[in-house]
Parts: structure tokens; sequence; C-alpha cells
């Protein structure tokens, strides 16, 4: 089974910053496939933006790669402007992409940061998708 999930830049760093933990495991069931990114353009912008900060010292290459593999992974998705508050504008983005997506199938934004959104089923942390991917594999 696939499952389309926007993954928010703080579970992506997470998982950067440490493979062997719940976010690595995110990004690790996206590049097997399992998990199809969904993104747009100013998605990728602040994954590149974000992981190229001096402070994680990630190597260049590494953050090309990352950002490539989830590109080519991923579908792009042209998101509506929806009228509902959130907390942290710069997580609109993430929302209002999972929303235009769950217009023609099933998906999940996975967050670190769940109450910057609104609680809704399909917002989840990365425990929460992972409990969902084994629940329906085994």
């Amino acid at each position: 089974m696939k499952y389309y999930t926007v993954i928010d830049t703080n579970v992506l760093v997470s998982a950067m910053l440490k493979w062997q933990s719940i976010p690595g495991k995110i990004l690790e069931l996206t590049f097997n496939g399992i998990i199809i990114p969904v993104i747009n353009d100013e998605i990728v912008s602040e994954y590149r933006t974000v992981l190229s900060r001096p402070k994680f010292k990630l190597p260049e290459e590494i953050v090309n790669d990352i950002i490539s593999e989830i590109e080519e992974k991923g579908i792009y998705v042209n998101e509506k402007t929806l009228d509902e508050y959130l907390p942290d504008p710069k997580d609109r983005v993430f929302y209002e992409v999972v929303m235009e997506e769950r217009n023609s199938q099933d998906a999940y934004l996975v967050t670190g940061n769940i109450k910057h959104f609104p609680v809704r089923p399909y917002i989840v942390t990365p425990r929460k998708m992972l409990d969902i991917i084994l629940e329906e594999t085994f």
C-alpha cells in the first residue's frame, strides 16, 4: 500500500540529524516508495533552505541528494489558499497541500508540531504515521 504524505520540515530535519529515529524511519519509508511525498515548489524550497543551515552541518551534496530523492519519489500539488487560521503562517503551505491532495485521495500531514494545525485524524505525528502503516501492513 502507498501512503500519500506531506512531510513537515521538522520531521525531515529530525530524520537527517538522527537517522535511527522515528522520523528517520519515515524518511526511509519514503525512499523505499511506501510513503509518497506530496510536495510543491514552496515546500521543496523550504526543505533546501532549512537543511542547508550551517547549524545542521549537512554537506551540500547530502542536502541535494535528499531533495532529489524526495522530488523523484514525490508528486507535485498546486494548493488552493484556505481561509483557516494557523498559529504559524509558515505552516500554511503544508496544510493547504495536504488538503488539496485529500480532494483526490487519502493523504496525511506528518509533523512534530501537531499543535500548529487543526485537530484532524490525517494530521499525525511521525509515530502515529508509522503505527498506521504497521497496522495496515500486518
